[in-house]
């Protein structure tokens, strides 16, 4: 899953690498109570089918010519370049369509024929990958040839997996989101040109559409179809993008519809537009909404529909065709280790009786009751920190104002941690959802800066989980991490791409080290809501690992969440939809603390945390693997 394949949408609590984070879209659709009689995952016996025998794949001679015998640098450049390149909504998003020769005009070719072509090249570059003697690279090249040795070896281990996602949802790794999010976020709207660039991909909707469900059709075919719940309520997603609970296409108006109404916003701050340029743009948008985005979604509409006598609840994907094959692609693919669903599932048990302890000895030093669960205990403590109220404009502002002046302390203390630290800015902004939010990388070019989307609404917002979230999604989380990948002077690969278990693994780890940053200093309740955070990602590798590995049903990993978590059950769903990428961030945050603890032990007082931290952010995103070997040659070269 992808934007369409790599970008990262980093969540709330919650980057698009091959699989990507999952936050939901809540604000137009509600939970589905319907059930099934779910079968035990120890009866599924079929295997994967054939891919279809009709598509004829294009050669990639043209594209792997004059890659063999590059010298290493120039070969990374090159033979990355020309796997992006056929991604151009990527480039869009990170805002260097121009440096590779591309536009902002053209959508993605979804095609199984052009798929199955890049996934040719995906398997060339890495057999010229292997051709180059690594004994031979300097050290920073060798950590160059291992992760995009890792990164292209993933790629090809997924290609026998390539029709068993589900692209169709309503969480941000979907592709009717990101769809959306790249005309009203993403694409620019400077000068005529990118309007006219906006009309043009709104015009190829409709074909990129037909592409998707021709892979709906085959995903169809062998049997990988969504649970029963999970197409009820995308369903009522895609009616909501139309504005109405039973569009048709007679009923629906282009003229009120996001990707019309943006452009129309967006249009209105081109100066070198005359009134004529003007009117036609309108006109030519206005046209392409209602002939190419509306019968699109409408067809996607009618194929859910049509599935929907084959869906069943059962929520794991050990009901797919080689389902405990495709889950254990998924684990090494977010965790990058080769941990099994039963080490993960116990490592998660043992996890969250250890945040329990840690939470207990917090309420023991507020003087909470020792003989209370820790449930009441953590409502007692939302109660006492407050709420923040989202339903009026003076509420709202106060939550962004509060959540500014969060990333403002986090910015000001960093510089005793951090030696590297990004240029880039971030900024919040609203968005329709309760509390929590996401993150989106600034752009490459410098344009457009980071963006953490901010939870306003709702009449209750807690304020003693908003220092956590903040702290994860942006200063030391994301933003601090991402930005300055981005920055870096690494080959392209190393500064776009993002390994799920780094990424969410040290947004995480971030959320611990705020605590030594003192950043909860004389804020007890926003340590209580750091730990019940960490409590929900010890609970994440029980439930992911539950309902693909174990046959959980969505009732039982509901009700182990309500059991620890209540307040986070919802998120069954987005475990159902994104399989192991929830299993990322313990993974991950409990690796770079293991290396942490290993630096400081080896090196004693020479170790330097801010030197650390350098190591650990000044590669690049990297599989963890790779990190281990970054933190033993800083340990061997301190050591000398």
């Amino acid at each position: 899953m992808s934007r369409r394949s790599v970008i990262l949408r980093l969540c709330a609590v919650a980057v698009v690498s091959a699989v990507a984070a999952g936050c939901v879209r809540t604000s137009s659709v509600g939970n589905t109570t319907a059930t099934t009689t779910t079968t035990a995952p120890a009866t599924t016996t079929t295997t994967a089918a054939p891919a279809p025998t009709s598509t004829t794949v294009p050669p990639i001679g043209d594209l792997v010519e004059g890659l063999a015998d590059l010298p290493f640098a120039e070969f990374l450049e090159t033979s990355y370049g020309r796997l992006i390149s056929r991604d151009p909504e990527f480039l869009t998003s990170l805002g260097v369509a121009d440096r590779y020769g591309l536009g902002n005009d053209r959508l993605n070719d979804l095609s199984d024929s052009y798929v199955r072509q890049t996934q040719n090249l995906e398997s060339a570059i890495l057999e010229l990958l292997h051709a180059y003697d690594r004994d031979a690279l300097s050290p920073e090249e060798q950590t160059s040839y291992d992760v995009y040795e890792w990164y292209l070896d993933e790629l090809v281990r997924g290609h026998e997996f390539m029709y068993h996602d589900y692209p169709v949802h309503y969480f941000l790794t979907s592709y009717n989101d990101n769809l959306l999010r790249l005309f009203t976020e993403d694409q620019p709207m400077a000068t005529k040109g990118d309007a006219e660039d906006y009309i043009s991909r709104l015009k190829q909707i409709h074909t990129q559409v037909g592409q998707l469900l021709e892979g709906l059709e085959i995903r169809r075919d062998l049997g990988v179809v969504p649970p029963r719940f999970i197409l009820l309520r995308t369903l009522r997603t895609l009616r909501n993008d139309l504005g109405s609970s039973s569009p048709t296409l007679e009923s629906i108006r282009a003229d009120t519809l996001p990707l019309f109404t943006v452009f129309r916003d967006k249009i209105e701050k081109i100066d070198e537009l005359d009134a004529t340029d003007h009117d036609r743009l309108l006109t030519e948008a206005r046209t392409a909404v209602a002939e190419s985005f509306v019968p699109a979604w409408l067809a996607l509409i009618d194929h859910l529909n049509s599935i929907e006598p084959l869906t069943t609840n059962d929520a794991g994907v050990w009901r797919l065709p080689d389902g405990d094959a495709y889950y254990a692609y998924l684990l090494r693919n977010q965790t990058s280790t080769d941990l099994s669903p039963e080490e993960i599932h116990q490592i998660g048990l043992e996890a969250v009786e250890r945040v329990r302890t840690e939470m207990r000895a917090v309420f023991d030093d507020l003087g909470y009751p020792q003989d209370v669960g820790l449930g009441p205990l953590r409502k007692r403590a939302a109660e006492e920190a407050g709420f923040l109220s989202g339903s009026t404009a003076d509420g709202r502002r106060q939550v962004l104002e509060t959540f500014e002046a969060l990333i403002d302390e986090a910015e000001r203390r960093s510089p005793k941690y951090f030696d590297l630290l990004p240029k880039a800015e971030v900024i919040v902004v609203p968005e329709q959802v309760g509390a929590g939010g996401f993150y989106m990388p600034a752009s490459v070019d410098g344009i457009r800066p980071g963006v953490f989307h901010a939870g306003v609404t709702g009449g209750r917002i807690p304020t003693y989980t908003m220092p956590t979230i903040t702290y994860h999604e942006t200063v030391p989380g994301h933003h601090l991490q991402i930005a300055l990948a981005q920055e870096l002077d690494l080959p392209s690969f190393r500064r776009y791409y993002q390994y799920n278990a780094y990424a969410e693994g040290w947004a995480l780890y971030a959320e611990k080290l705020a605590s030594e940053m003192g950043l909860y200093e004389d804020d007890p309740y926003g340590d209580i809501g750091r730990l019940e955070l960490e409590l929900l990602r010890a609970v994440r590798l029980v439930t992911d690992t539950g309902i693909h590995s174990m046959g959980w049903t969505r009732q039982k990993a509901q009700g182990y969440m309500n059991r620890y978590v209540p307040t986070w059950a919802h998120e069954v769903e987005r475990y159902v939809v994104v399989p192991a990428q929830a299993t990322g961030y313990m993974i991950g945050q409990q690796e770079i603390l293991r290396l942490r603890e290993k630096a400081a032990d080896a090196l004693g007082d020479d170790f330097d945390i801010a030197e650390f931290h350098d190591v650990v952010l000044g590669g690049g995103s990297i599989p963890l693997d790779v990190l281990e070997r970054r933190i033993d040659e800083y340990i061997a070269g301190k050591a000398r």
